[in-house]
């Protein structure tokens, strides 16, 4: 596929062609360092992002004129990169998820973008508020997931309002000979926060608080609070020693699968799930994780997939246009969505694929009442404590002295 030359990106064009001109003469945007002295953009990415990357490689280097160099990192891609940003070796811009950015900004690994008013109005805000960290911006989205509630519409016609008319409906199925599971949600024997974490906060439970500036306060830990403690007990009632609807077994290497071949009649997953589903011929649809009857908003992680420029790439003027032009067009931005179906975050974008594809708009709605996922450096002591806890309260455990223990672990890893 090709991508056209028009708007933003076209300006890009003649924008980065003028700057390299006269690159060997001005001083850069950056304290009073050189220009860079060459065209070449390095980015690194994850092996699955860099093939799709590549697979325009050749029409952003004719676009931008420059030499495009596009390396996988195949593991642990966040460490490698502050690894290499403290050693000066690293690229001029990374792709990632959004939540890396506390620990990179921490590290001195990316820095700032500007963005215009009208680059920042064609984005939804949950994609700024995403990639925004002490009040500056951090990179540009360009694609947004979430999970959502996804039924088999052979066996579950209707969308439940509740978490409590879900349970009723798979159990009534599972009685039926139906299916054999009420509902696949990933818990695994390590707990999975992300995916339980719309259950858990209209249950009542949060992760951080939020200061008045707007910025989470790790200093108000939510694991741990009577609020927590209910949303646990709640799942623990969904739980082995509840009604079985929450079980250790299903992980994430088999939710999906089991849903696909019939083994349960509710799924909550993403996009990713989608193509495994459509290939096993069910017939499904996608609506909001549901709350709780007596509960708040089931709200899940939005995550945001992001190209950070890095604060000691060796030509940041042209990974600023890049990231901040090129990646703000609709073609682009369309192009990466049909190589790697994730909904875009670019609003025009969005709009062209939702005719192509129904779901998108679907995902969208279920994250309607969704979050950023924590982007601090403290949401890394949250994931395993948490996440025991989860499944040891899935299991059966009490709730207060394992809450009591996964809250002490977290607080004594933030320090």
């Amino acid at each position: 596929m090709r991508i056209g030359r028009a708007g933003p990106a076209g300006t890009a064009v003649l924008a980065l062609a003028l700057a390299l001109a006269a690159c060997g003469d001005g001083d850069g945007g950056d304290g009073g360092q050189e220009a860079p002295q060459t065209g070449e953009l390095v980015i690194w990415s994850d092996p699955n992002r860099a093939e799709v990357l590549n697979q325009f490689k050749d029409q952003i280097e004719a676009d931008l004129g420059i030499t495009l160099t596009i390396e996988e990192i195949a593991e642990d891609q966040q460490a490698t990169f502050v690894t290499a940003s403290q050693q000066g070796a690293g690229p001029d811009v990374m792709v990632g998820a959004h939540d890396w950015i506390g620990n990179l900004v921490q590290n001195a690994a990316i820095e700032p973008v500007q963005l215009t008013d009208a680059q920042l109005a064609a984005f939804p805000q949950i994609a700024i508020d995403a990639v925004t960290f002490g009040n500056q911006i951090y990179g540009v989205p360009y694609a947004l997931e979430n999970v959502a509630l996804i039924r088999n519409t052979d066996l579950a016609p209707d969308a439940p309002a509740t978490i409590e008319e879900l349970v009723e409906t798979g159990q009534r199925l599972k009685d039926e000979g139906a299916v054999e599971e009420i509902l696949c949600l990933q818990v695994g024997e390590q707990g999975d926060t992300y995916h339980i974490y719309p259950l858990y906060t209209s249950g009542g439970g949060y992760l951080f608080g939020m200061g008045e500036d707007g910025v989470l306060d790790p200093s108000d830990l939510g694991v741990g609070t009577e609020g927590s403690k209910a949303a646990f007990e709640k799942i623990r009632q969904l739980g082995e020693a509840g009604v079985g609807a929450l079980k250790r077994s299903i992980t994430a290497d088999n939710a999906i699968p089991m849903f696909a071949g019939g083994t349960c009649a509710f799924l909550v997953s993403g996009p990713w799930a989608i193509n495994t589903i459509q290939e096993a011929g069910i017939a499904y649809d996608i609506s909001p994780v549901p709350p709780f009857a007596d509960g708040g908003p089931a709200q899940p992680f939005v995550g945001a997939q992001v190209f950070y420029v890095a604060a000691k790439g060796k030509n940041k003027a042209i990974a600023h246009e890049f990231v901040t032009n090129y990646l703000t067009s609709t073609e682009l931005a369309v192009a990466l969505y049909r190589a790697e179906p994730r909904p875009p975050a670019l609003t025009a974008a969005l709009e062209q694929v939702q005719a192509e594809d129904p779901d998108l708009a679907k995902f969208i709605e279920a994250a309607a009442n969704g979050v950023p996922m924590p982007a601090i450096p403290e949401m890394a002591a949250i994931w395993g404590p948490f996440g025991t806890a989860e499944a040891a309260i899935v299991g059966g455990a009490e709730v207060d002295e394992t809450v009591d223990a996964a809250a002490e672990a977290i607080a004594e890893q933030i320090g």
